[in-house]
């Protein structure tokens, strides 16, 4: 039995923002000798960093229960791992070699009508992306899927992205999933509630499963 918690697969759970405003007004580069930058943290939506949190500690339990091991890159309500930023958190889940970087936020628009779960992947970039290209789309589509089975939230598909500079520096498949629109009054009130939170985890927790044997 401890050899098999020792050889399990490890989940690596990043709940999105957090990191203190000082912090996150700084810049790194997108990617690997980029001389693009981006601020490290912009803050997210109103309320985004608790519901991150809330929801990946309930997917750390489902997990576990599951046998797989979990790191998460913050358990409190601030980030503060390395530079304190999307590099820092692609190297938390790097050197952990996890199975999976599950990347968890919450939308935020304009249009306070959008609603619903999106799942957004690496774009490909030979020397950044390549290497975990095939197998970050393939999470990317069994989470999307077992999320909104789990939720009925609105499918918004997957989305390709390649300004993510969590994405650009991971060495280990990472996929970010906007969970729902804080934006939205009435996705933002399900959001806050724990018995959604759960139905998310649940969903993290089955496409998880689908795509990494534990």
């Amino acid at each position: 039995m401890l050899l098999e918690a020792l050889t399990a697969a490890l989940i690596c759970l990043d709940p999105g923002h957090g990191t203190p405003p000082a912090i996150g007004r700084q810049t790194e580069p997108i990617g690997p000798g980029s001389r693009k930058r981006k601020i490290k943290d912009g803050g997210g939506s109103p309320g985004e960093a608790e519901v991150a949190l809330a929801i990946a500690k309930k997917t750390r339990s489902l997990l576990l229960a599951r046998g797989y091991r979990v790191a998460m890159t913050r358990t409190g309500p601030t980030f503060s791992y390395g530079n304190g930023g999307n590099i820092a958190r692609a190297q938390f889940c790097n050197r952990r070699h996890a199975a999976l970087m599950l990347r968890i936020h919450a939308d935020g628009s304009t249009d306070t009508s959008q609603h619903g779960a999106s799942t957004l992947y690496p774009a490909l970039h030979r020397g950044w992306t390549d290497d975990i290209y095939d197998s970050s789309l393939r999470a990317a589509r069994l989470v999307q899927r077992a999320t909104v089975a789990a939720t009925r939230a609105h499918d918004l598909g997957l989305v390709r992205r390649g300004d993510l500079t969590g994405f650009n520096w991971s060495n280990v498949p990472a996929i970010l999933v906007e969970s729902g629109f804080m934006t939205n009054s009435a996705e933002r009130r399900l959001l806050q509630l724990s018995t959604y939170q759960w139905k998310v985890a649940r969903g993290f927790s089955a496409g998880v499963a689908a795509f990494t044997p534990r």
